[in-house]
């Protein structure tokens, strides 16, 4: 017999009530899963990161408060409060947090690691 939706724990998430909880930069919070992949909230500030791409994942940064910009071989995209972006998986880019940013990270799991993090990743 197939569970109805009021039988799993299925509970609603404010990413500005769960970023706001956020003071330590770099601790990733993981707020939830989406099949395959992880939803991390993250806060940065004063950190650019190498250029790096994740071959087997796309990334999703979504800005729930601040602004960052994303470095691409090519170009630089600047994102602000509600932007978000989405960087294909095998595409090089690294991300530059000079203010205050709290992100909402999406990606599969696995893909953060302490050497793509700068180190600050710990599972």
């Amino acid at each position: 017999m197939a569970q109805s939706g009021t039988e799993k724990n299925i509970e609603k998430v404010n990413l500005k009530s769960a970023a706001g909880g956020l003071t330590e930069l770099f601790r990733y919070l993981e707020v939830g899963r989406l099949n395959d992949h992880m939803l991390n909230i993250v806060v940065a500030e004063n950190r650019t990161l190498d250029f790096h791409a994740h071959e087997d994942s796309d990334e999703m940064f979504y800005i729930i408060e601040g602004r960052m910009r994303i470095d691409f071989e090519d170009r630089a995209v600047d994102l602000a409060e509600g932007d978000f972006i989405i960087v294909p998986g095998g595409v090089s880019h690294r991300p530059v947090c000079t203010v205050p940013v709290k992100t909402l990270l999406i990606e599969k799991a696995g893909t953060l690691t302490p050497a793509n993090t700068g180190g600050t990743y710990r599972p």
